[in-house]
């Protein structure tokens, strides 16, 4: 979030968003950027652990996270991430 403050518009550019997914060991797919928002998508790559009555499981796969930043009141961005269903590795 330290980068996104310190962006003008308040928006971070397409090389600052590449650099903060790949320091989380990820990859930038999509940057779209409008006056009030900013819309990515990013694919990180990792260790699951999931539950089920079978027991646990661990899984190595990709995940794909939309990240929408919007400007608020205060001009001040706020982030929604949600994860997406599809990852298309590209």
């Amino acid at each position: 979030m330290r980068d996104v403050a310190a962006a003008p518009n308040g928006f971070p550019g397409h090389e600052t968003v590449r650099g903060i997914a790949e320091r989380h060991e990820g990859r930038l797919l999509s940057y779209a950027r409008s006056d009030d928002s900013l819309t990515t998508t990013v694919r990180f790559f990792g260790e699951y652990e999931d539950t089920s009555m079978f027991g646990v499981s661990h899984s190595r796969a990709y995940r794909c996270y939309s990240v929408v930043l919007r400007k608020a009141a205060a001009g001040v961005p706020q982030a929604r991430t949600t994860p997406l269903e599809k990852c298309d590795v590209v």
